[in-house]
């Protein structure tokens, strides 16, 4: 059967994307004295809601495995894709384990060779930094993932949310024109 030339050019451009992200990140091919560099990237998933919206900008640093705690949010990668997602548990010898916030299950088993950094800056699409609390683990984080346990399993409540969080960015938007000043460029 003849491959989909449309799904083709895109997978290869997602596993370039993963790998200069991990390479920015990991310092690959960087001298020894030259630190990795943060990166920052556009939200587009809805797993990680209420913490993430689409249109958020994160900010992910390098991190060892060793500085992370249950609870924070990690970037990880498999089969070129990006999981920005909670970290449940360390302990694994085979790797990790992460769940988004508004996800029904745990993601699979991680390797530790998947990690690439952990959440460190959240810009809000609409203004608003509500939504920060929950970066670090503690009762927020558990906070956040009650709410999105409502995401997951009540669509209504989930649609609404997301069209309020959009009503509430393009708002924004008009706002930071309206004054002169000009969204950020990535």
């Amino acid at each position: 059967m003849p491959e989909t030339t449309t799904s083709s050019p895109r997978a290869s451009w997602n596993a370039a994307r993963v790998s200069l992200v991990a390479e920015t990140l990991c310092g690959i091919g960087r001298e020894k004295s030259d630190r990795p560099q943060n990166i920052r990237m556009r939200v587009y998933g809805e797993s990680m809601l209420p913490t993430l919206w689409p249109g958020d900008i994160v900010e992910i640093a390098p991190c060892a495995p060793q500085e992370l705690r249950a609870g924070e949010i990690v970037l990880a990668t498999r089969e070129g894709r990006f999981f920005l997602h909670r970290l449940l548990a360390l302990g694994q010898r085979d790797g990790f384990l992460l769940r988004g916030d508004s996800m029904p299950g745990v993601d699979p088993l991680f390797p530790w060779e998947a990690l690439l950094g952990r959440l460190v800056r959240l810009e809000s699409s609409c203004g608003v930094s509500s939504s920060a609390f929950a970066l670090h683990p503690g009762w927020s984080a558990k906070l956040s993932r009650v709410l999105g346990f409502l995401f997951c399993h009540i669509g209504l409540a989930k649609r609404i949310a997301l069209r309020i969080h959009g009503r509430m960015a393009s708002e924004s938007d008009f706002s930071c024109s309206k004054n002169g000043a000009e969204p950020e460029a990535l």
